[in-house]
């Protein structure tokens, strides 16, 4: 069966097979400009390698560049998807997807770049760039990415300082506001958060993308470029599933946020999350990163614990309180971290039940799943073409552990839950509207509410 056909209401998955397709130019040039990026980094870095670890070091440094050149130019050209050779716990997986992606195409072609679904081949490259440095000690634990995502951050610094200053500033006044005041911070936080979703080095191919204006001020500006705005329907999520606590309080037991970008937006995405806490919308907050670096610009554990330490260590009273807040948070057990091999794998979502049951299940404990990001976004919708009007419940085919929400701006040519005709005019008005960054949705799926 041709991978391009629709099957029983289901369309085909986006692939670079269509020339000109956003697809087709992410996979010819902004792919291999990120590998170029990755080795480029690895070989500056060869100095530090050889102080570490002598000629050890400049000897894997040399390896890793030899199959990341060849992984280059297997992509460039074409080549077949290779099997993963270095028996790591997640190797057979990947294998298995593998053949899959064969069985689909049948005998007919074999799986390669620009013929298999982007989402895929996408994947696979982080995950082969990951292969060739952890099969080179005693650089192994090298991220190639690190210095983008603290640039971003660093960079960010005076939009993370205004957005701890407003975090303060509610903070001061909690016990007094009413459940207007709570639920419009409310909304005006879950935006900022979105918003800090534009800071995606993975989409500028590691350009530099931070935050340099005030993100509360900035909010305003953005509302009409919301395409669907749920934050109601999140609102009244997270109300309808608070529980009286023995202190006499009513809170949700848990928000989970699965994340995307580390930088600027990891820290709107940790000022979220205090507030929920804060405020006593929830109790609990389980975060999800990935377990290695991935996408360029994504939150690995050490980017975490990293950015709570850099608040922490800030010359600035609010920075160095919220910071201090979150590390106490992680103490206590009142925010966890979690990096689930699956978020690191090509699977849709609506395969996690099948392939991760224990992840479902986890995410089932949950009052509300936050998902950050184009990629997970992606991953929820099964990056197919659907057309815009489709239900968002629909294109999750059957995905729902728990009511959710994806915080998204736009930067994959994948969208549903439109208004008719919705689509149409954006394309009139802005033919790339769909992966410039320019615009953004809140969207819910989760059972009807009692009105």
């Amino acid at each position: 069966m041709a991978a391009d056909q629709t099957v029983h209401g289901i369309p085909p998955s986006l692939s670079a097979r269509v020339t000109g397709s956003f697809a087709y130019l992410t996979v010819r040039d902004r792919m291999p400009t990120i590998l170029t990026k990755v080795i480029d980094t690895i070989h500056r870095n060869k100095n530090k390698f050889f102080e570490e670890h002598g000629e050890e070091g400049i000897s894997a440094e040399k390896q890793a560049i030899s199959l990341l050149s060849k992984l280059r130019n297997e992509q460039q050209t074409d080549k077949p998807i290779l099997e993963l050779m270095e028996g790591l716990p997640d190797t057979e997986s990947w294998n298995q997807y593998l053949q899959k992606q064969q069985r689909q195409l049948g005998d007919q072609e074999p799986v390669s770049w620009f013929k298999s679904p982007w989402l895929y081949v996408e994947c696979y490259m982080y995950r082969r760039i990951q292969e060739a440095i952890w099969l080179n000690p005693p650089i192994n634990n090298f991220d190639a990415f690190n210095e983008g995502k603290t640039e971003g951050f660093f960079e960010s610094v005076r939009a993370v300082m205004t957005l701890c200053t407003y975090l303060g500033d509610i903070q001061k006044r909690m016990q007094t506001l009413s459940e207007n005041q709570l639920c419009e911070y409310f909304n005006k936080l879950l935006q900022v958060s979105l918003w800090g979703n534009k800071c995606d080095l993975s989409i500028s191919a590691g350009q530099k993308n931070s935050q340099d204006s005030s993100p509360i001020d900035s909010l305003n500006s953005l509302r009409s470029f919301i395409l669907v705005d749920d934050s109601n329907t999140v609102w009244l999520t997270l109300n309808s599933s608070r529980r009286l606590e023995g202190s006499g309080k009513t809170t949700a037991d848990r928000v989970d946020i699965v994340l995307d970008n580390a930088g600027f937006e990891l820290v709107t995405d940790l000022v979220l999350a205090d507030f929920l806490v804060s405020s006593g919308l929830a109790r609990q907050i389980h975060f999800h990163g990935k377990c290695f670096p991935w996408f360029v610009s994504d939150v690995t554990a050490n980017d975490f614990q990293w950015t709570i330490r850099q608040t922490m260590a800030a010359n600035h009273k609010w920075m160095c309180k919220s910071g201090n807040q979150w590390q106490s948070y992680l103490k206590e057990g009142v925010w966890c971290y979690h990096d689930h091999p699956f978020w690191t794998q090509p699977h849709e979502f609506c395969d996690m039940a099948a392939n991760a049951p224990e992840l479902y299940a986890a995410l089932q404990e949950a009052d509300l799943v936050l998902f950050k990001g184009d990629l997970n976004y992606r991953k929820l919708t099964g990056d197919r073409d659907w057309a815009h009007t489709v239900d968002f419940s629909t294109a999750l085919r059957g995905f729902e552990p728990a009511p959710l929400c994806s915080l998204r701006t736009l930067k994959a040519n994948v969208q549903v839950g439109l208004q008719p005709g919705q689509g149409e005019k954006l394309t009139s008005q802005d033919p790339s509207w769909m992966t410039n960054g320019k615009y953004a949705v809140i969207q819910f799926h989760g059972p009807k509410l009692p009105q």
